[in-house]
């Protein structure tokens, strides 16, 4: 039995990684990757390294066992279809007979463009009678942390959420609410909606960011239509940008304030505070 991470050198993936092997010895796990060389460090420790492709479905023939655990991270090509890709590995998945499937996906309420493939993808993954794990991951600190340079030289944050708040946590909180289905039991067919315990607003966010900086920095508050203009200049494909700026409307309505207290209690332990992540970026 392995317990296998697909996406294992992105973001979340990685930290899933690391957090495994603070949990089980290395060889029980299993990292997929589509480039090798990503995963050296991964392997050094005695990581089993799969090279496999969502878009090459042959990659993932034979590289599930019966009894494997498996996390399958949402891939991040809009442009591809990623309920096709995703089924490839539930078809995979199924036809190894894993005991679990676990599934990194948004939260219920959101009814945003950038929801449709993880609503598509649960309900493949419900038809295909593999025991499944939905997790909602709600948004990340680091979506709002990771770049903070235009906000930093503009002294402004641009967002089109009006007073809409964000129920966000770091993604290691997520990694960790992972580790914790993936190592634990009774986690079959349960859905979990996940976010941090404290919901802020992007006020509340450029206040933050005025005390660390010292700078003092305000909160614009934009049309969607604006926003996807901005985000189109700043080189992101017009689509994307379009999707992007339309999570933001789903913000202004509420439907990224998760309420359930499902990640503190996967994990063990408090969410990691926006404050806390602005820190790191900023000393980064």
């Amino acid at each position: 039995m392995s317990i296998v991470v697909t996406g294992a050198t992105g973001h979340l993936g990685r930290l899933v990684v690391e957090q495994l092997l603070e949990k089980v010895p290395a060889g029980e796990v299993t990292a997929v990757v589509r480039d090798e060389a990503k995963a050296a460090s991964f392997a050094a420790r005695g990581v089993r390294i799969a090279v496999a492709d969502y878009n090459t479905p042959e990659s993932f023939d034979s590289l599930f066992a019966a009894g494997d655990k498996v996390l399958l991270i949402s891939g991040n090509e809009f442009d591809k279809g990623r309920v096709q890709q995703h089924q490839v590995v539930i078809d995979a998945a199924k036809a190894a007979g894993v005991a679990l499937l676990a599934y990194t996906s948004a939260p219920g309420p959101l009814k945003a463009a950038l929801a449709d493939d993880h609503r598509g993808t649960e309900q493949a993954l419900r038809a295909s009678g593999v025991p499944y794990t939905l997790l909602r991951n709600g948004w990340y600190n680091e979506n709002y942390t990771e770049n903070l340079g235009p906000v930093l030289e503009h002294n402004a944050v641009v967002q089109a959420a009006g007073d809409g708040r964000v129920s966000s946590a770091a993604r290691a909180d997520y990694a960790g609410a992972a580790v914790a289905v993936l190592t634990g039991e009774g986690h079959e067919n349960a859905t979990y909606e996940l976010g941090g315990d404290e919901a802020w607003g992007f006020a509340e966010f450029a206040a933050e960011l005025s005390r660390q900086t010292g700078k003092e920095i305000v909160y614009n508050a934009v049309s969607v239509e604006d926003l996807t203009g901005i985000l189109a200049g700043a080189g992101i494909p017009g689509p994307v940008a379009a999707i992007l700026a339309g999570v933001d409307a789903s913000i202004e309505k509420g439907e990224l304030v998760v309420t359930s207290g499902d990640l503190s209690r996967l994990t063990g332990r408090p969410t990691t505070p926006l404050a806390d992540s602005i820190a790191v970026a900023l000393k980064g």
